[in-house]
């Protein structure tokens, strides 16, 4: 089959990229940035370099393909998130449907199944409904829990200040997902095709406490001491901000701590966990983080 897949050769898009190739089908890969066309070119697909805010863009790749891979990349800067996800769920909507593509594979996030006080992750719920309004589409939300991936962005807090941490307790349980999980079950639904309609599959590899988490990731580097701190939200915010995040981001993200300390974030997904997939624990991902970690020393 034709399969487009956006999201470059980003933690998700190669993995799942490589694996369709693999199965014999046709690639492309769509990305904005043109000196990705040659390692693109080189695992086998074809690339295509544009913008996914591109509608004329996205129906000229689009036409022909008999699925697509859609996500939304991450914007730390903009002062909108919420018109930012929506108006890219506007264009995939858009060009999906002019090009009469049949499938989709969307790349949405765990507590998008309430836009209001979820934090960017609720922000997704605009784009499942741009989606969702495609009569002719059958469309597969793949409802991802936090990236383990996100954790690198800790690794001098850890190496400095001998600390990780939010600004919630962490005596909670997170779901977490490994990015390998998300192409892994993405390329068994681009390659069988087996959904229909309009469905929600939630990828969460792991759930671990905060202070599970500072244990392992601390005798992974070899600091036993490292201790799960609770950061106030005011101070989570100007951390973030100092770190190059919009205000209103760095805000976004503080609103998603409450919405994991109030119960928000993760009723849905506990409700559906029949509908879960994700093999991959995080005693085997601070494996990986030990590999960065000490490249960064």
């Amino acid at each position: 089959m034709k399969i487009v897949i956006t999201g470059s050769l980003g933690n998700v898009s190669r993995r799942l990229t490589e694996q369709l190739i693999q199965k014999g089908h046709i690639v492309t890969v769509i990305s904005h940035d043109s000196s990705r066309v040659k390692a693109i070119e080189e695992i086998g697909a074809t690339a295509a370099i544009g913008s996914i805010e591109d509608a004329d863009f996205l129906i000229q790749i689009f036409l022909g393909a008999d699925a697509v891979y859609t996500m939304v990349p991450p914007n730390y800067h903009t002062p909108d998130y919420q018109k930012f996800v929506t108006e890219i769920g506007k264009t995939y909507a858009q060009a999906i449907r002019s090009a009469e593509v049949s499938y989709v594979v969307n790349l949405s996030s765990i507590g998008a199944h309430n836009p209001d006080s979820n934090g960017p992750s609720g922000t997704f719920f605009y784009e499942e409904e741009q989606l969702n309004q495609l009569s002719s589409t059958n469309v597969l939300h793949l409802r991802a829990g936090m990236f383990y991936t996100n954790f690198y962005g800790n690794i001098d807090m850890i190496k400095h200040r001998h600390i990780i941490g939010n600004n919630f307790d962490g005596t909670l349980s997170l779901a977490m997902t490994h990015p390998y999980d998300i192409a892994d079950v993405a390329t068994e639904a681009l390659d069988k095709l087996s959904f229909t309609g309009k469905e929600v599959q939630y990828v969460v590899s792991d759930e671990k406490r905060g202070t599970e988490i500072a244990e392992a990731l601390g005798e992974a580097v070899n600091k036993p001491d490292l201790q799960w701190i609770v950061f106030p939200d005011k101070k989570l915010q100007e951390a973030m901000t100092e770190n190059g995040f919009s205000s209103h981001m760095a805000s976004k993200f503080a609103e998603l701590g409450v919405a994991i300390r109030e119960g928000r974030l993760f009723s849905h997904y506990q409700a559906n966990k029949p509908l879960v997939f994700g093999k991959r624990k995080f005693t085997d991902f601070v494996k990986e983080f030990a590999i960065i970690y000490r490249q960064s020393m």
